[in-house]
Protein backbone atom coordinates (compact mmCIF):
# COMPACT_ATOMS: atom_id res chain seq x y z
CA UNK A 1 0.00 0.00 0.00
CA UNK A 2 2.89 2.49 0.77
CA UNK A 3 4.62 1.61 -2.46
CA UNK A 4 1.43 2.30 -4.13
CA UNK A 5 0.68 5.66 -2.69
CA UNK A 6 4.62 6.62 -3.07
CA UNK A 7 4.14 6.07 -6.63
CA UNK A 8 0.51 7.46 -7.69
CA UNK A 9 1.35 10.70 -5.73
CA UNK A 10 4.34 10.86 -8.07
CA UNK A 11 2.84 10.18 -11.33
CA UNK A 12 -0.34 11.59 -10.29
CA UNK A 13 1.41 14.88 -9.52
CA UNK A 14 2.54 15.28 -12.49
CA UNK A 15 -0.25 14.65 -14.65
CA UNK A 16 -1.88 17.25 -12.55
CA UNK A 17 0.85 19.85 -13.52
CA UNK A 18 0.61 19.33 -16.95
CA UNK A 19 -3.59 19.54 -16.77
CA UNK A 20 -2.86 22.74 -15.38
CA UNK A 21 -0.43 23.89 -17.58
CA UNK A 22 -3.25 23.49 -20.06
CA UNK A 23 -5.83 25.30 -17.82
CA UNK A 24 -3.56 28.19 -16.97
CA UNK A 25 -2.62 29.20 -20.73
CA UNK A 26 -6.50 29.16 -21.83
CA UNK A 27 -7.30 31.23 -18.61
CA UNK A 28 -4.60 33.35 -19.33
CA UNK A 29 -5.38 33.89 -23.57
CA UNK A 30 -9.14 34.02 -22.62
CA UNK A 31 -9.76 30.79 -24.79
CA UNK A 32 -12.67 29.48 -22.63
CA UNK A 33 -11.29 25.86 -23.13
CA UNK A 34 -11.28 24.94 -19.51
CA UNK A 35 -14.50 22.76 -19.47
CA UNK A 36 -13.53 20.94 -22.48
CA UNK A 37 -9.58 20.48 -20.60
CA UNK A 38 -11.36 19.29 -17.16
CA UNK A 39 -13.44 16.56 -19.33
CA UNK A 40 -10.47 15.61 -21.18
CA UNK A 41 -8.29 15.25 -17.89
CA UNK A 42 -11.48 13.47 -15.94
CA UNK A 43 -11.41 10.68 -18.57
CA UNK A 44 -8.09 10.69 -18.74
CA UNK A 45 -7.93 9.80 -14.79
CA UNK A 46 -10.74 7.46 -14.74
CA UNK A 47 -8.73 5.21 -17.33
CA UNK A 48 -5.99 5.52 -15.39
CA UNK A 49 -7.29 4.08 -12.00
CA UNK A 50 -8.82 1.85 -14.10
CA UNK A 51 -5.33 0.31 -15.49
CA UNK A 52 -3.68 0.27 -11.97
CA UNK A 53 -6.72 -1.64 -10.60
CA UNK A 54 -6.42 -4.22 -13.64
CA UNK A 55 -2.61 -4.65 -12.32
CA UNK A 56 -4.26 -5.11 -8.90
CA UNK A 57 -6.69 -7.45 -9.89
CA UNK A 58 -4.33 -9.52 -11.66
CA UNK A 59 -2.01 -9.62 -8.74
CA UNK A 60 -4.83 -11.24 -6.64
CA UNK A 61 -5.30 -13.96 -9.20
CA UNK A 62 -1.51 -14.43 -9.17
CA UNK A 63 -1.07 -14.79 -5.28
CA UNK A 64 -3.95 -17.12 -5.21
CA UNK A 65 -2.49 -20.06 -7.27
CA UNK A 66 0.01 -19.87 -5.71
CA UNK A 67 0.66 -22.29 -2.60
CA UNK A 68 1.72 -20.83 0.92
CA UNK A 69 5.69 -22.39 0.48
CA UNK A 70 5.69 -21.23 -3.40
CA UNK A 71 4.63 -17.90 -2.37
CA UNK A 72 6.76 -17.10 0.07
CA UNK A 73 9.76 -18.15 -2.61
CA UNK A 74 8.49 -15.87 -5.16
CA UNK A 75 8.00 -13.08 -2.85
CA UNK A 76 11.73 -13.38 -1.85
CA UNK A 77 12.86 -13.05 -5.24
CA UNK A 78 10.12 -10.39 -6.22
CA UNK A 79 10.90 -8.66 -3.42
CA UNK A 80 14.95 -8.24 -4.60
CA UNK A 81 13.65 -7.72 -8.41
CA UNK A 82 10.81 -4.79 -7.19
CA UNK A 83 13.83 -3.01 -5.09
CA UNK A 84 16.09 -2.52 -8.24
CA UNK A 85 13.01 -2.45 -10.98
CA UNK A 86 11.49 0.46 -9.04
CA UNK A 87 15.01 1.94 -8.79
CA UNK A 88 15.11 1.55 -13.10
CA UNK A 89 11.81 2.59 -13.92
CA UNK A 90 11.94 5.86 -11.57
CA UNK A 91 15.53 7.08 -12.62
CA UNK A 92 15.94 5.94 -16.27
CA UNK A 93 13.38 4.75 -18.16
CA UNK A 94 10.60 7.21 -16.82
CA UNK A 95 12.85 9.85 -17.94
CA UNK A 96 12.57 8.39 -21.22
CA UNK A 97 9.38 8.35 -21.59
CA UNK A 98 9.02 11.87 -20.12
CA UNK A 99 11.46 12.91 -22.95
CA UNK A 100 8.81 11.35 -25.71
CA UNK A 101 6.10 13.23 -23.78
CA UNK A 102 7.53 16.82 -24.36
CA UNK A 103 6.67 16.90 -28.11
CA UNK A 104 3.46 15.96 -27.66
CA UNK A 105 2.99 18.52 -24.96
CA UNK A 106 4.08 21.74 -27.38
CA UNK A 107 1.74 20.51 -30.61
CA UNK A 108 -0.80 20.03 -28.08
CA UNK A 109 -0.17 23.74 -26.84
CA UNK A 110 -0.06 25.17 -30.49
CA UNK A 111 -3.72 23.49 -30.42
CA UNK A 112 -5.22 25.90 -27.67
CA UNK A 113 -5.52 29.11 -29.87
CA UNK A 114 -7.86 27.78 -31.58
CA UNK A 115 -11.66 28.71 -30.65
CA UNK A 116 -13.25 25.55 -32.14
CA UNK A 117 -13.63 21.93 -30.16
CA UNK A 118 -10.44 19.89 -31.35
CA UNK A 119 -10.35 16.72 -31.07
CA UNK A 120 -7.43 15.71 -31.64
CA UNK A 121 -5.93 18.45 -28.40
CA UNK A 122 -8.91 16.50 -26.44
CA UNK A 123 -7.50 13.35 -27.00
CA UNK A 124 -4.06 14.77 -26.54
CA UNK A 125 -4.68 15.71 -22.97
CA UNK A 126 -6.76 12.30 -22.19
CA UNK A 127 -3.29 10.46 -23.31
CA UNK A 128 -0.80 12.42 -21.83
CA UNK A 129 -3.27 11.85 -18.28
CA UNK A 130 -3.55 7.89 -19.13
CA UNK A 131 0.55 8.01 -19.52
CA UNK A 132 0.74 8.11 -16.28
CA UNK A 133 -1.46 5.79 -15.13
CA UNK A 134 -0.31 2.91 -17.38
CA UNK A 135 2.94 4.22 -15.90
CA UNK A 136 1.29 3.57 -11.95
CA UNK A 137 0.22 0.02 -13.57
CA UNK A 138 3.67 -0.59 -14.62
CA UNK A 139 5.73 0.45 -11.86
CA UNK A 140 2.88 -1.26 -9.05
CA UNK A 141 3.02 -4.61 -11.45
CA UNK A 142 5.45 -6.12 -9.12
CA UNK A 143 5.12 -4.74 -5.66
CA UNK A 144 1.03 -4.68 -6.22
CA UNK A 145 1.49 -8.77 -4.88
CA UNK A 146 2.93 -8.19 -1.48
CA UNK A 147 -0.65 -6.65 -0.81
CA UNK A 148 -4.98 -7.55 -1.27
CA UNK A 149 -6.46 -5.30 -4.02
CA UNK A 150 -7.73 -3.41 -1.72
CA UNK A 151 -5.04 -2.29 0.04
CA UNK A 152 -3.25 -1.65 -3.26
CA UNK A 153 -6.01 0.62 -4.26
CA UNK A 154 -6.61 2.58 -1.38
CA UNK A 155 -2.77 3.05 -1.85
CA UNK A 156 -3.15 4.27 -5.45
CA UNK A 157 -6.22 7.00 -4.23
CA UNK A 158 -4.35 8.18 -1.31
CA UNK A 159 -1.82 8.81 -3.77
CA UNK A 160 -4.25 10.16 -6.11
CA UNK A 161 -5.98 12.36 -3.73
CA UNK A 162 -2.65 14.21 -2.26
CA UNK A 163 -1.55 14.84 -5.55
CA UNK A 164 -4.99 16.62 -6.63
CA UNK A 165 -4.40 18.56 -3.12
CA UNK A 166 -0.82 19.75 -4.39
CA UNK A 167 -2.19 20.62 -7.83
CA UNK A 168 -5.39 22.17 -6.90
CA UNK A 169 -3.21 24.69 -4.37
CA UNK A 170 -0.67 25.10 -6.83
CA UNK A 171 -3.14 26.16 -9.47
CA UNK A 172 -6.16 28.07 -7.81
CA UNK A 173 -3.61 30.01 -5.09
CA UNK A 174 -1.00 30.65 -7.12
CA UNK A 175 1.45 29.19 -4.74
CA UNK A 176 4.86 28.55 -6.16
CA UNK A 177 5.28 25.12 -5.05
CA UNK A 178 9.11 23.75 -5.17
CA UNK A 179 8.00 21.04 -7.54
CA UNK A 180 11.44 19.88 -8.06
CA UNK A 181 12.43 19.34 -4.27
CA UNK A 182 8.71 17.71 -4.16
CA UNK A 183 9.93 15.19 -6.78
CA UNK A 184 13.63 15.18 -5.02
CA UNK A 185 11.99 14.13 -2.14
CA UNK A 186 9.59 10.97 -3.23
CA UNK A 187 13.27 9.77 -5.37
CA UNK A 188 14.56 9.37 -1.77
CA UNK A 189 11.54 7.62 -0.44
CA UNK A 190 11.98 5.20 -3.53
CA UNK A 191 15.65 4.71 -2.66
CA UNK A 192 14.63 4.06 0.76
CA UNK A 193 11.44 1.39 -0.82
CA UNK A 194 13.65 -0.17 -2.54
CA UNK A 195 16.41 -0.63 0.01
CA UNK A 196 13.87 -1.98 2.09
CA UNK A 197 12.75 -4.26 -0.70
CA UNK A 198 15.70 -5.99 -1.44
CA UNK A 199 17.10 -5.90 2.13
CA UNK A 200 13.38 -7.79 3.08
CA UNK A 201 13.58 -10.10 -0.07
CA UNK A 202 17.79 -11.19 0.21
CA UNK A 203 16.81 -12.10 3.97
CA UNK A 204 13.67 -14.00 3.50
CA UNK A 205 15.30 -15.90 0.65
CA UNK A 206 18.19 -16.84 2.41
CA UNK A 207 15.85 -17.96 5.46
CA UNK A 208 13.80 -20.01 3.16
CA UNK A 209 15.39 -21.43 0.84
CA UNK A 210 19.06 -22.13 2.98
CA UNK A 211 18.41 -21.61 6.59
CA UNK A 212 20.55 -18.55 7.00
CA UNK A 213 19.11 -16.13 9.46
CA UNK A 214 21.20 -12.81 8.97
CA UNK A 215 19.07 -11.45 11.43
CA UNK A 216 21.02 -13.06 13.73
CA UNK A 217 24.31 -11.80 12.43
CA UNK A 218 25.54 -8.17 14.88
CA UNK A 219 21.74 -7.69 15.68
CA UNK A 220 20.69 -4.66 17.01
CA UNK A 221 18.90 -4.36 20.56
CA UNK A 222 15.78 -3.26 19.33
CA UNK A 223 13.45 -4.94 21.56
CA UNK A 224 11.01 -1.34 21.77
CA UNK A 225 10.27 -1.84 17.89
CA UNK A 226 6.70 -2.98 17.72
CA UNK A 227 5.62 -6.45 16.27
CA UNK A 228 6.04 -6.95 12.59
CA UNK A 229 2.66 -7.98 12.44
CA UNK A 230 1.11 -4.77 13.48
CA UNK A 231 0.06 -1.03 11.94
CA UNK A 232 3.39 0.50 12.71
CA UNK A 233 5.29 -2.24 12.35
CA UNK A 234 4.79 -3.46 8.71
CA UNK A 235 5.25 0.76 7.65
CA UNK A 236 8.65 0.49 9.46
CA UNK A 237 9.68 -2.97 7.97
CA UNK A 238 7.84 -2.21 4.55
CA UNK A 239 8.99 1.08 4.23
CA UNK A 240 12.41 1.53 6.52
CA UNK A 241 13.24 -1.68 5.92
CA UNK A 242 13.64 -2.40 10.39
CA UNK A 243 11.82 -4.44 12.65
CA UNK A 244 13.03 -6.08 16.65
CA UNK A 245 15.08 -8.55 14.95
CA UNK A 246 17.06 -5.71 12.81
CA UNK A 247 21.02 -6.32 12.40
CA UNK A 248 24.22 -4.72 10.86
CA UNK A 249 23.92 -7.64 7.99
CA UNK A 250 20.61 -6.31 7.40
CA UNK A 251 21.70 -2.70 7.16
CA UNK A 252 24.85 -3.71 5.12
CA UNK A 253 22.66 -5.15 2.55
CA UNK A 254 20.52 -1.66 2.33
CA UNK A 255 23.72 0.47 2.63
CA UNK A 256 25.24 -1.87 -0.33
CA UNK A 257 21.99 -0.66 -2.65
CA UNK A 258 21.63 2.78 -1.25
CA UNK A 259 25.80 3.34 -2.55
CA UNK A 260 25.01 0.93 -5.78
CA UNK A 261 21.81 3.33 -6.66
CA UNK A 262 23.67 6.30 -6.34
CA UNK A 263 26.62 5.59 -8.32
CA UNK A 264 24.58 4.48 -11.17
CA UNK A 265 21.91 6.84 -11.15
CA UNK A 266 22.51 10.15 -8.61
CA UNK A 267 26.76 10.89 -8.68
CA UNK A 268 25.72 12.76 -11.85
CA UNK A 269 23.71 15.93 -10.92
CA UNK A 270 20.04 16.25 -12.69
CA UNK A 271 18.33 19.52 -13.59
CA UNK A 272 15.26 20.09 -11.19
CA UNK A 273 12.23 19.33 -12.19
Amino acid sequence: MITTAVIAFREFLEAFLIVGVFLGISKRLNLSRELEIGIAATLGFVISILLASTTFIFGDVARGVLTEERAEILESYLLIFSGFFIAYVVFSLHNIIRMGRGGKLISAHRKLAKNAFDISLFLSIVMLVVREGFEIALFTASTSLFAVFLQNFLGLMSGFFLASVVGALAYFTYIKFPIGRVFRATEYMIILLGAALVQNGVTELLEHSFGIHISDIWQFPLQFMPSKDSIIGHFLRNMVGIDSEFSLARLGIMLAYITGIYLVFLRKNKPAV
